[in-house]
């Protein structure tokens, strides 16, 4: 009777960890890392498109979390241009690329993601790009892009990823979470 109860006991903590949806296990384990940078690489072949990351440092800083959004800027060097935005909406989760100058004022080309359209699983979700971001690449020239799909994994105690991928192009940035590195300054336009 013992190991009947202890088999039981065994599969109901198995359960108890695969509690809320794969996004919300997503979130909480992207929100388990805030206030946390990691140093990465860029890990897709290197292309001419990838020119302005090689050589320099490339951070993540999981900067601000509250029970609805988490912001990560993503400095290239000294560039503080970049920060996703991963939001809880309705249906999913929504990840948005805000891009600032230095004097803080949003870049044109900003604002543009997508929403996930798929449940994806507890360490990747995948972004295709929403109708706004379309719209957007069409009246910045860059039709080109109304096909990406954006991805992001978190892979505790591991790693931490950034993806693009369309017809014809691949970019992939991984962070080592074994290694936290001192947060940096903040991203441009960030009180």
């Amino acid at each position: 009777m013992k190991p009947l109860i202890a088999l039981a006991a065994f599969a109901l903590s198995g359960c108890a960890t695969l509690a809320g949806s794969p996004q919300d296990q997503f979130f909480s384990r992207l929100s388990a890392l805030c206030g946390k940078a990691f140093e990465g690489r860029v890990a897709s072949p290197p292309v001419e498109a990838d020119a302005d990351f090689a050589g320099k440092r490339l951070v993540m800083h999981v900067r601000e979390c509250s029970a609805d959004t988490i912001r990560v800027p993503f400095h290239v060097g000294e560039e503080r241009s970049r920060t996703w935005v991963i939001t809880r909406t309705g249906s999913g989760l929504r990840l948005k690329h805000d891009h600032r100058h230095e004097d803080g004022s949003e870049d044109a080309l900003t604002q543009y993601g997508g929403d996930t359209r798929a449940a994806g699983t507890s360490t990747r979700q995948e972004f295709p790009a929403d109708q706004f971001s379309k719209d957007l690449f069409v009246r910045q020239d860059r039709s080109v892009s109304v096909t990406n799909v954006w991805a992001v994994e978190v892979h505790p105690g591991s790693t931490f990823a950034y993806e693009l991928r369309r017809p014809g192009r691949f970019f992939r940035v991984d962070f080592d979470l074994t290694r936290p590195v001192a947060p940096p300054p903040p991203p441009w336009g960030a009180s």
